[in-house]
């Protein structure tokens, strides 16, 4: 079958002081229908604009230079803005990091439920409303109507991220997109938000992108995971295989920072030493080398993705050329 996402060699740029600086480099991947691909890695490697990427909401100074995004078949990158509008907030809708500044704070949380329901579903104020209402009920909340007549800085983080999730919902998207959705909240709430997403997805069978840079949340989400390092993804494989068998130095080296209930009482947790790279621009090799224990000259070289099996493949020549068992 036809993947439902597809993109292909994405490239995405910023306008900087000194030219235009590379932060997604040519990137490729898919999403099929009823799928979850988790996108992870640490901050500042991508995985945000790529999603900005995608819908078309890159700010002023970022644009797309090369690539195709293909959803249903039809490349997001050549609609025009009125065409794009049909399809966001439609058929692909967005869960951002900050639920408060993502919502209109002059407008009740009801007001920009029924708005979106209304156009982008033709319904009337009335049935809008009721669906609003029921939206509500479905993510947790215990007084819809009530919650439908307040603004979004009279409610917790949780709640705000409940009213994003039922705004995201609410035009039964065909692929939800959510970057980071737990960021900004605790961690008891950080779990009942992504059981509710989880639960969500398995029950509509959307397909959905969770960007995030906490590898231990993907374990029981993901279908398929992204490892994305300084502009490019690295490595990719079903979920199962990527924690059992990870192939690329930095995907092990992720792990290895992240405790599990199967540790031994003495296993010291490690850090990755160095940093990301600010500029890829003249990066040809390898962008993890500086920080590898196993690096060699080749790693100096263009690198491309080596096969290791089934759906599983990663940029790591050494993994490639000499085995070394991570």
């Amino acid at each position: 079958m036809p993947h439902l996402l597809e993109v292909q060699g994405l490239t995405t740029v910023f306008a900087g002081d000194y030219g235009k600086n590379i932060s997604v480099d040519h990137i490729d991947f898919h999403v099929d229908k009823g799928e979850v691909v988790c996108i992870v890695g640490e901050s500042g490697c991508g995985k945000s604009v790529t999603s900005l990427s995608i819908m078309g909401l890159l700010r002023k100074d970022g644009a797309v230079m090369n690539g195709s995004v293909l959803f249903d078949g039809k490349n997001l990158l050549s609609m025009t803005e009125k065409e794009l509008d049909q399809v966001r907030g439609n058929e692909i809708t967005m869960i951002f990091q900050d639920p408060l500044t993502s919502l209109n704070p002059v407008f009740t949380v009801g007001n920009q439920i029924v708005e979106s329901i209304r156009r982008h579903m033709h319904l009337s104020k009335e049935d809008a409303k009721m669906r609003a209402e029921q939206l509500l009920l479905k993510v947790g909340m215990p007084d819809a109507r009530g919650t439908m007549r307040k603004y979004p800085h009279t409610l917790s983080g949780g709640m705000r991220q409940r009213v994003m999730i039922a705004m995201a919902l609410s035009c039964n998207p065909k692929l939800l997109i959510a970057d980071e959705p737990t960021t900004a909240l605790d961690v008891t709430i950080q779990a009942q938000i992504m059981k509710l997403l989880k639960e969500l997805q398995e029950e509509t069978g959307m397909s959905m992108i969770l960007i995030t840079h906490d590898i231990g949340l993907v374990a029981s989400t993901a279908d398929r995971v992204l490892v994305m390092y300084a502009g490019q993804i690295i490595e990719e494989a079903p979920v199962k295989e990527l924690f059992e068998n990870p192939k690329h130095p930095y995907t092990r080296a992720l792990l290895d920072t992240v405790p599990t209930i199967r540790d031994s009482a003495d296993r010291q947790l490690i850090s990755i030493p160095g940093m990301v790279p600010e500029s890829y621009d003249d990066r040809t090799g390898c962008r993890f080398a500086d920080r590898c224990k196993y690096r060699r000259p080749e790693c100096d070289n263009p690198q491309k993705d080596y096969g290791f099996g089934v759906n599983h493949k990663a940029k790591c020549v050494v993994m490639k050329e000499g085995g070394i068992m991570l």
